[in-house]
């Protein structure tokens, strides 16, 4: 009887963990040098910047006490030495997020769909579009303080031709700043959104459409019932980034309204990096850098429960 029952195939695993074991080195071995890279350049100076905010660090002085979580208390106390200039430059964060991301989201939706279209020229047009975004912050900035200068800018002078208002004060005043700074950053950035969304929808299968063509429905009943949710994750991903890059917004406004008029237009950023690296103080600096990551961690996870939600 125990020759005819099956016998329970014999253990393997002493021949099989040592190739485990070979190809877990081999890919640790391959990913030695991005994580050597990281920790040297992310985790290390994260640590480090932490350890900063703890301190009252001033760049100048050599003895740099530790002060706790004081640098963190006084931005939320009244009448500090930082707290009121660093809400009121989270204040002009979070005025230029508003206002830039539905925009930065939007337009890039609609012209990768009009893109996705088999007309004759896409291709170049895709190019045009994308093109703004290969140019450095300092290129887009010299450009658009040469077009937008409220005295002698071409804008104002081509408007004065077509019998326009050619005194409108484009980087001298609100709302005319803020104005100048989104239009700007959409012009420059939705290139790469645009690309992103449109690799989204090359991801779309043909059938769903051909699907929904047979059901009866049209172009905009399409596009909001199959592309809109084909594309929620890449939806989210540019979500999430757009606002991410739009809080950490520093070059445009540094260059064309230097955080002007008065301090209407200096971002968490710029003021972050004058009360770092010009006034020395680095300690406050490293703290409000660490309170606006945090806020900025608490907005990418409630994005990202608000989108599965919608799922």
């Amino acid at each position: 009887m125990a020759d005819i029952l099956p016998r329970p195939a014999a253990r393997t695993s002493r021949s099989v963990r040592p190739g485990a074991r070979r190809r877990t080195a081999i890919a640790y071995l391959f990913l030695a040098p991005f994580l050597v890279i990281f920790v040297v350049f992310v985790v290390a100076p994260a640590v480090y910047g932490l350890w900063i905010s703890l301190h009252r660090w001033n760049s100048l002085v050599p003895i740099r006490p530790f002060v706790g979580l004081k640098n963190y208390i006084d931005l939320f106390t009244p009448g500090s030495t930082t707290s009121g200039d660093y809400w009121q430059s989270m204040g002009a964060t979070g005025i230029f997020t508003v206002c830039s991301v539905p925009f930065l989201v939007i337009v890039p939706l609609v012209a990768a769909v009009l893109l996705n279209q088999k007309i004759k020229g896409t291709t170049v047009f895709r190019g045009i579009f994308f093109a703004p975004y290969v140019l450095g912050v300092a290129v887009v900035g010299v450009i658009w303080k040469y077009l937008l200068d409220p005295q002698s800018g071409v804008l104002n002078h081509l408007l004065g031709l077509i019998g326009l208002p050619s005194n409108t004060p484009w980087t001298v005043d609100v709302p005319w700043a803020w104005i100048s700074l989104v239009g700007i950053t959409v012009w420059w950035t939705s290139g790469l959104n645009t690309v992103i969304v449109l690799a989204g929808l090359k991801g779309i299968s043909a059938d769903l459409y051909e699907a929904a063509s047979l059901d009866g429905a049209g172009p905009v009943r399409q596009f909001f019932t199959v592309t809109l949710p084909g594309l929620r994750p890449v939806m989210l991903f540019v979500t999430t980034t757009t606002i991410l890059a739009s809080a950490n917004m520093f070059g445009q406004s540094f260059l064309l309204t230097k955080g002007g008029p008065g301090n209407a237009t200096r971002t968490a950023i710029m003021y972050i990096s004058d009360e770092g690296l010009s006034q020395g103080q680095m300690g406050a600096a490293s703290a409000m850098s660490y309170l606006l990551f945090a806020i900025l961690a608490i907005i990418s996870i409630v994005n990202f429960r608000l989108q599965r939600e919608k799922a």
